[in-house]
This record gives structure tokens, C-alpha cells and sequence, in this order.
């Protein structure tokens, strides 16, 4: 029974994973044809980056509200009131897309009030405008993807995600160094690439979506007649809590960044590094919670209380073995993995210490992730966000400062606050679905 469970968790996971990497992919190729311009360029690229990642993973979160209710829709046999969500979800997320970009926009001026180097200012305030301007399509996308998600139809935005590693690498070379007749934009030019692989991504995957023979009974066109309220609160019910849920995390560990920063340029290089290398295994995790989001809905649209709590347990297990294994692979790689980033001896001596910690926090950020995820395949989003404020903000980050500054533990504090944050965070999860899926399960 749990194996075929497991099977059927890691039949959605792959398609998804492929896709996720797709798109860590993109901002891989991004640093290394920017970094061909120089430090400066770089630079500039990395604070803008920085600082859009905190809205647009905002966004990400607001559009996640789709894939539940409609694979809940779809689990109870309701086909139109999935493209119903869809249409709801197009309105909420562009809408929100706006807003984004607006406030992408303001924070853009603050780069000046950061004490960064005068020469990365400018370029980095165009740069991030840029990026907000393609929150648009990437909202779009997302709509269409989490759509797609939630009755299972995964290839599609896979594919389309690996073609736009193309348009991205061929956008690069022509506005950034200028080719066929554009002159060379610079960083600029990657702003502009970036919007182009976006939009891309969204119009074909709304393509495939309208024109597919499978999903034409769930009626995915853009034939709004009115805005559903209700819907629209359902949606920012779950999309609101979801955005705030990525918040506290990804700006707690930007937090990090900002304290291992004190420490020097060798510890900040180390942290990055080691950051890096953990996010590969960290997107295979989000890949198993966002199957795990799929099943779980599904189980709950059925009223099966058994099948949710199946599709979330073995979700975890099947997370749980894989980042195990991550954690081994870092623990024998440890000086080998660093080797491919940069050859400065420091460096590779503290990330390979930091793989350590690295590899005992896998289970316990697997764990975390997916229970948000099945958390949110029962629409239960007000508790997780308060066990994630409380986990990164009220344990891991204090504690991090204490160990580091007050133990003097330097960056290796700061990383078991990491590890007190994603151990805590996964242990409250796991308590909450337990408790959650025993009860008598009710549509939103």
C-alpha cells in the first residue's frame, strides 16, 4: 500500500521537478552570461535580484491558491468549476501582478539606501524595474501551470519551461552583447531577455491549455462573465497566506545573508555557495509537495479521509529518503562540490563545514516543505503561516545571532539557527496534518 502510494506521488513529482530546475536553470545562465560583462554588472544584477525575490515570491505564493481548488473541483467531479478557478485565478493573479510590479517599482529607488558601491546603484534600479515589468506574464504562467497541476496535465509546462531555457540563453546574446542589428543593452539587455523567455512561457503554455483535446471538458477559455466573490475569497484566502508563508522564509534567510555578511567577503562567498548547492535538493522537495498538494486535494474533494492521509504521509517518507540522501552526497562530496564554484582554499573550507549542517537540516527541510504542501491540499493555511513566522523569525534567526555572536560560532551559528528554523518548521507541520486530516474533511 505504501509503495504504490509513494509510486504514484513520484509519478506527478518528476514532471514538476524538471520543471522547477527548468526554471533555476534560466537564473543560472542569467549570472554567467551577466557575469562575462564584469563586477560591476554582476553586482548590480545580484542586489536587484536580491531584493526582487522578496516580492516575486509573494506572487508565487498567490498563485499556488489555483492548484487546490481546482484539483479538489476535480476530485469531486466538478469539471467547469475548474475552469471556473481558472478564470477567478487569471483575474486575482493579474490583478496581484500589477501590484507587484508597482511596488517592485518603488523598491527599486531604495537601492540607493543600501550603502552599495555608487557604480551598481543605477544599473541595478533599471535592472530591477525590468524584472517587475515581467512579473506579468510570469503571474500568468503560473496561473496556467498551477491549473494544469491540479488536473494532473504536467508535461505541457515542462516542456515549455526547457524551451525557454533557449529563448532565455538567445534573448541574452542578442540584447545583452547586441546582435541582428540591437546594440549591446548590458544588463539592461538581460532585464529585457528575461521578459521575453516570460512571456513566452505564458502564451504557450495558454495555447496548449485552450487547444488541448483533454482539457477542453473543463473549459479553460478566457469566457468571463462576471467575478465570482466568493471564489475571489477562496482564492486570496489560500494565495494570501501561501505568499507570506515563501515571505518569512526566503527573507529570513536573506537575514542570514545580511549578518554572515558582517563576518566578510571569504564567510558571504561560503554561504552562498552552500546555499546554492542545497537549493538543488531543496527544488526536488518542492516538486514531491506540490504532487502531494495535488493528491491531498484530490482525497479531499472525494471525502476520503484515509486517501489524504496516505497521499500526505508517503509524500513525506518519499521526501524524507530522497533528502537523506542528499545529505549523504554532501557529506561525502563536501570538498569535491565547492571545487566547481570557485578554487580559493578558505572558501571551499568553510562551505565543506557547512555541508554538515547542510546535510542534517535535508530531512527537516523536506519535511517542512511538503507538509506546507499538504497542508495546503486541505486549504489550511492560516496555522502553517503562524508555525512559519514563529519558526524562522521568533526561533531560528535569534538563535542564529546568539550562536554566532554571543557563542562566537560565526557563519556556522547562523546556520544552526537555519537548522533550528527548518527542524521546527517541519515538526509543527507534521503535528498539525496529523491532527488536521483525522477530522471530518468539508469543502472551503
Amino acid at each position: 500500500m505504501l509503495l504504490n502510494e509513494i509510486k504514484k506521488t513520484v509519478h506527478l513529482s518528476i514532471p514538476i521537478v524538471v520543471g522547477q530546475l527548468g526554471q533555476m536553470l534560466m537564473g543560472v545562465v542569467d549570472n554567467i552570461m551577466v557575469g562575462k560583462l564584469g563586477a560591476t554588472a554582476l553586482a548590480a544584477a545580484s542586489i536587484a535580484n536580491s531584493m526582487f525575490m522578496l516580492v516575486m515570491v509573494v506572487g508565487f505564493g498567490l498563485t499556488m491558491a489555483v492548484t487546490p481548488l481546482t484539483a479538489m473541483a476535480w476530485g469531486a467531479g466538478k469539471d467547469k468549476e475548474c475552469g471556473m478557478v481558472l478564470r477567478q485565478g487569471i483575474l486575482v493573479n493579474l490583478f496581484s501582478g500589477m501590484v507587484l510590479c508597482g511596488l517592485t517599482f518603488f523598491l527599486s529607488e531604495g537601492i540607493s539606501c543600501l550603502n552599495q558601491p555608487p557604480e551598481i546603484v543605477a544599473p541595478a534600479s533599471l535592472y530591477m524595474k525590468i524584472l517587475g515589468v515581467s512579473i506579468l506574464p510570469l503571474m500568468l504562467f503560473q496561473s496556467y501551470r498551477q491549473f494544469a497541476e491540479g488536473v494532473s496535465f504536467l508535461k505541457p509546462a515542462m516542456v515549455i519551461t526547457l524551451l525557454a531555457n533557449i529563448v532565455n540563453v538567445a534573448g541574452n546574446q542578442i540584447f545583452i552583447f547586441g546582435k541582428l542589428g540591437i546594440p549591446a543593452l548590458g544588463l539592461t539587455g538581460a532585464g529585457i531577455a528575461t521578459i521575453s523567455s516570460r512571456a513566452f512561457m505564458a502564451l504557450a503554455l495558454m495555447v496548449v491549455v485552450t487547444r488541448s483535446s483533454k482539457m477542453k471538458r473543463f473549459d479553460p477559455f478566457l469566457n468571463f462573465t462576471k467575478i465570482d466573490l466568493s471564489m475571489v475569497r477562496k482564492l486570496l484566502g489560500i494565495g494570501i497566506p501561501a505568499g507570506l508563508q515563501y515571505f518569512f522564509e526566503v527573507s529570513a534567510f536573506s537575514a542570514s545573508a545580511v549578518m554572515i555578511g558582517w563576518m566578510g567577503t571569504t564567510a558571504l562567498a561560503a554561504h552562498q555557495i552552500a546555499l546554492n548547492i542545497a537549493h538543488i535538493s531543496f527544488m526536488v522537495a518542492m516538486g514531491i509537495s506540490s504532487a502531494a498538494t495535488i493528491r491531498v486535494s484530490n482525497a479531499v474533494g472525494r471525502q476520503d479521509i484515509q486517501g489524504t492521509r496516505r497521499a500526505g504521509f508517503s509524500a513525506v517518507i518519499l521526501c524524507a529518503l530522497f533528502m537523506a540522501s542528499a545529505g549523504l552526497v554532501f557529506i561525502l562530496l563536501r570538498y569535491i562540490l565547492p571545487a566547481f564554484y570557485i578554487s580559493d582554499k578558505a572558501v571551499i573550507d568553510i562551505t565543506a563545514s557547512l555541508l554538515i549542517i547542510i546535510a542534517f537540516f535535508q530531512v527537516s527541510d523536506g519535511t517542512q516543505a511538503v507538509g506546507i504542501g499538504i497542508l495546503r491540499g486541505m486549504t489550511d493555511m492560516k496555522i502553517p503561516t503562524l508555525i512559519t513566522l514563529v519558526a524562522y523569525w521568533l526561533l531560528g534567526l535569534p538563535s542564529g545571532y546568539i550562536l554566532a555572536f554571543g557563542f562566537d560560532m560565526g557563519i556556522f551559528g547562523v546556520w544552526c539557527g537555519l537548522l533550528i528554523s527548518l527542524s521546527a518548521s517541519g515538526l509543527f507541520m507534521m503535528i498539525r496534518f496529523n491532527a488536521k486530516s483525522k477530522k471530518i474533511i468539508l469543502h472551503p
